[in-house]
């Protein structure tokens, strides 16, 4: 090998390295490019909001003192206010109810779509999934004509209340059934179709009915699917606040201003000014959401790979 030729080895050895750590610095900063946004969306709207609400949360503000600093005070009271707990016991019986009923509605309809072969399976998809596109507002005011006392169809056909003390959470259920019940359909219908049809041909082969291939052969292999729907679910169950908060003016006596958690602090904040104490109710209902999350998911840790 000539001088020449070894000085250019020499040199291609030693641009080799930098080149190739260049290359994968701008592979990097690509990246970091298209995920820039989302971060910048969520430190903005998400981090930095729940940020300052923490801090308000470890605050007091009263008109001789000011504000000042009270640590855990506000979690102390909030945790033994009857208020508080009585909207988390309600919360929790309203989604032990719901949440079987919703997914139930929601896993029958896929299956049924599912299986059905017509033309007019994509008319039952598209009429299943209608409600989820009504923004909640409009649905809940929708139902709250129908349920209204006055005016409503319901009352005057069935002479019940459907908004007293004693049925207004099941009332308040059927709209919340209503409104999430088709999307939880789609993601199991997705699920479903994602499944080999080679299986189903397998199962009637060896005599199985229709109903035996849904509920044997169906149902537990889009079991993380469904523990997906439920843990949705349940997470917006915990935080329900729009239904009872849109149709409190129909019957301020059976939905009170603390019938929710949810409901009981935003009207802590913004009729009574209490900021920081509606901030550590907010942040109390966070933990109750996250260990009912993490319960669930450890309760069906072998039925799902979540």
């Amino acid at each position: 090998m000539t001088q020449v030729e070894t000085r250019s080895a020499a040199a291609t050895a030693v641009a080799g390295p930098p080149t190739k750590k260049r290359r994968h610095l701008r592979e990097a900063m690509t990246g970091w490019l298209f995920v820039l946004p989302f971060v910048v969306l969520l430190v903005a709207f998400l981090l930095l909001p729940m940020a300052y609400a923490f801090k308000l949360s470890l605050y007091r503000s009263t008109l001789i003192e000011g504000e000042h600093f009270a640590f855990l005070e506000n979690y102390t009271q909030a945790f033994k206010d009857p208020l508080v707990r009585e909207g988390v016991v309600r919360v929790i019986v309203f989604g032990l109810v719901q949440t079987p009923v919703m997914i139930g509605i929601a896993l029958l309809a896929a299956l049924l779509i599912d299986h059905a072969t017509s033309r007019f399976s994509r008319f039952f998809r598209l009429a299943a999934f209608v409600p989820y596109a009504v923004p909640v507002v409009i649905g809940t005011l929708m139902w709250g004509f129908l349920y209204s006392e006055n005016v409503g169809p319901f009352n005057s056909l069935l002479h019940i209340d459907f908004l007293s003390s004693d049925v207004v959470l099941a009332s308040l259920g059927n709209v919340v059934t209503w409104q999430w019940a088709g999307y939880n359909m789609i993601v199991l219908y997705a699920a479903l179709q994602g499944l080999p049809r080679e299986v189903y041909e397998s199962a009637r082969i060896d005599g199985a009915g229709p109903a035996q291939i849904a509920w044997r052969i169906k149902t537990p292999m889009i079991s993380s699917a469904i523990v997906l729907a439920t843990l949705f679910t349940i997470l917006g169950t915990l935080q329900f606040f729009t239904e009872p908060l849109i149709l409190q003016p129909l019957n301020p006596g059976s939905i009170t201003q603390h019938y929710t958690p949810n409901v009981y602090a935003f009207n802590q904040a913004f009729s009574f000014q209490q900021y920081n104490y509606s901030a550590a109710i907010s942040f109390l209902l966070g933990a109750v959401v996250f260990v009912g999350s993490y319960i669930f998911l450890f309760a069906t840790r072998k039925r799902s790979a979540l």
